[in-house]
């Protein structure tokens, strides 16, 4: 029997998708007016050379004259004048100025210190879809210096670079509001119990398959801690939760489970399975010598359960980047 309701699903969708474009229209017209306003303020201080009580009597004489209008105070035209001075001279951020929210703006403007900082927070906006509270704990986190600290640290086993743009060398889980002491099965199931969160931090790309998924190999039964999809690599992604320091032996142990992976559960249009061991911490020496023999696609990340010094991540940035340079003017000289 046909049902009509399909035919009122469909008109649904299509009221829905209109509105999702109308809210999206405004947005862009609204970032172009802050920018345009922004533009105005800065260009005229700078001719006019006028100092900060232009701003002041500009607040003034819109509240006055267009008291209906918010937004357009002190405070928001400053924010307006900085927008547009951030992003003048960066022909390929403005592109994507239009694609985030005011809020996501503001969010990165008061938290990102440099160009680079800011660009990648806004890119990285547009790909999750975050909210502004989603943006803000991301730069509470120090997820940009982690993220940059990722990409940097060489790998001993080839990972492959798409993959390992996927994935963090350290991952911040102040969520789980774990108690001083804990097992491993109270680990996983904080992480269960604050799966949005935990999803937030590792990547939106990630779909959740289940907790405890069971492998069999011969005539015994394996069980991975958590089993992810990720979207973007068309690939399983096993979790093993450790609360100690990595061991060599837990290689061999997720090398078993993404090979069972692979066998008897990836699909023909998927790729090779991934695996990520997370441990309370790591001695990255160790970790080099455990992988520098591995053909396996696995990472070994460290966690933190509570927010790191944005500070201290800074400055491991700064270092790293340091020995980069170091190091590229050494093999330089070695050709």
């Amino acid at each position: 029997m046909y049902d009509i309701s399909n035919d009122f699903s469909s008109v649904i969708n299509l009221i829905q998708k209109s509105r999702e474009n109308a809210l999206r229209k405004v947005n862009e017209e609204l970032i172009l007016l802050y920018w345009n306003v922004g533009k105005y303020i800065s260009e005229q201080m700078q001719m006019q050379k006028w100092g900060s009580s232009y701003i002041n009597e500009m607040a003034k004489f819109i509240s006055e004259n267009c008291p209906e209008i918010k937004g357009f105070n002190r405070r928001g035209l400053y924010r307006m004048k900085q927008f547009y001075e951030t992003y003048k001279d960066s022909e390929f951020v403005s592109t994507l100025l239009t694609q985030i929210s005011w809020s996501n703006h503001l969010a990165i403007l008061s938290a990102a210190k440099s160009l680079e900082e800011s660009e990648f927070y806004i890119k990285l906006c547009i790909k999750e879809s975050y909210t502004a509270r989603e943006i803000q704990r991301q730069l509470d986190s120090g997820y940009y210096e982690r993220y940059m600290l990722s990409i940097k640290k060489l790998e001993p086993v080839p990972v492959g670079k798409e993959i390992k743009a996927n994935f963090l060398d350290t991952y911040v889980l102040e969520f789980l509001n774990l108690p001083e002491r804990f097992s491993e099965h109270d680990f996983k199931k904080a992480i269960i119990g604050n799966l949005k969160n935990f999803i937030l931090e590792i990547g939106k790309d990630f779909t959740y398959i289940g907790e405890e998924y069971r492998v069999s190999v011969g005539n015994s039964d394996y069980y991975i801690d958590l089993l992810f999809y990720h979207r973007g690599l068309a690939c399983l992604v096993a979790f093993e939760l450790k609360i100690g320091t990595f061991k060599p032996e837990y290689l061999g142990k997720m090398n078993f489970y993404l090979e069972a992976l692979d066998r008897e559960h990836k699909k023909p249009n998927e790729n090779p399975s991934v695996g990520v061991i997370l441990c309370a911490n790591k001695d990255d020496e160790v970790v080099e010598f455990a992988l520098s023999r591995s053909l396996s696609p696995t990472l070994i990340s460290d966690y933190t359960l509570n927010l790191i010094d944005k500070k201290l991540l800074k400055q491991k940035l700064h270092e790293f980047t340091e020995i980069a340079e170091i190091q590229q003017l050494s093999d330089g000289i070695d050709e």
